[in-house]
């Protein structure tokens, strides 16, 4: 598959992540509603475009894959620059379809840190969030030997309504540094906008080497 047509792929994956999860988050469908939403959405497109360009959707896992060479350096910056412009479009496409007066109040649902919650205790749990989330790409999609790496769509999906679920009240559970940068943009919401790239990235990072030294030392990068 060339470069393009998988840069294409993470732009839609990406696009569709933040455009179903703004969505829902303005629905206000309550905290479980939310994580369905983006778990769902996740699992679709990541079982959709993983044939593609490895359904990343989502700097964080692309970060790790890089870490590990399993991916080159201009093709994670490409897949980076897809990511990007896949969340800034779904932001402003949500922005020309939904009056301001219902995505303003909500800073178009930007991730932001809870009232009583440090910004060192938000970078801190979305990397863990973060660092759950990579360890089962890893698990699912780099390794050869993994029973589920047919369902692995299915089982990322879960990771990210479960880390949701938990960390939502608190940081808003972006995990994903595009998840942050999309509707920041649009909404010109910035507030602790580097703890979204910083703890992510942190959690990416850690997870891809965690898992690569530990459980793919016999299975060479592709």
């Amino acid at each position: 598959m060339n470069k393009l047509s998988a840069c294409i792929a993470e732009a839609i994956g990406t696009f569709a992540l933040i455009f179903i999860g703004i969505g829902a988050i303005r629905a206000n469908p309550g905290l479980l509603g939310v994580a369905l939403a983006h778990g769902l959405t996740i699992a679709v497109f990541v079982s959709a475009t993983g044939h593609i360009s490895g359904g990343h959707l989502n700097p964080a896992v692309t970060i790790g894959f890089w870490v590990t060479k399993r991916l080159s350096t201009l093709q994670s910056l490409l897949y980076w620059v897809a990511q990007l412009l896949g969340a800034a479009a779904a932001a402003y496409l949500i922005v020309a379809i939904i009056p301001e007066s219902v995505w303003r109040p909500a800073g178009l649902g930007t991730p932001d840190l809870a009232a009583d919650f440090t910004r060192l205790h938000g970078m801190a749990l979305e990397a863990l969030t973060t660092f759950l989330l990579v360890f089962v790409f890893f698990a699912t999609t780099a390794d050869a030997k993994g029973a589920f790496n047919k369902i692995a769509g299915f089982a990322i999906g879960l990771t990210v309504t479960m880390d949701i679920l938990f960390a939502g009240p608190f940081t808003g559970a972006a995990m994903n540094p595009a998840r942050a940068f999309g509707p920041a943009l649009v909404g010109r919401h910035w507030a602790n906008h580097g703890i979204y790239w910083v703890g992510p990235l942190f959690g990416g990072v850690l997870a891809g080497v965690i898992y690569d030294r530990l459980y793919l030392r016999d299975q060479p990068p592709a």
